[in-house]
């Protein structure tokens, strides 16, 4: 997910995205872990894919309190 897909959004929908990201991360730790996830690649894109979220989010607030 490239950053400038991800500042299109608004506030909502990123804290749905990040929400969905998320869930997204954790099934993919257990499938992991259990044996059954086949790209183990998914884990680091999904980590890197929320932290962009969590940064843009980040910068948000720290307009709007400027």
């Amino acid at each position: 997910m490239k950053p400038n897909d991800i500042r299109e959004r608004t506030t909502e929908e990123l804290r749905e995205l990040e929400n969905e990201l998320a869930k997204k991360l954790w099934k993919a730790r257990f499938d992991n872990h259990t044996n059954q996830l086949d790209d183990t690649s998914e884990i680091r894109k999904l980590r890197r894919d929320v932290a962009r979220v969590k940064t843009i989010l980040v910068q948000r607030a720290s307009q709007a309190s400027e």
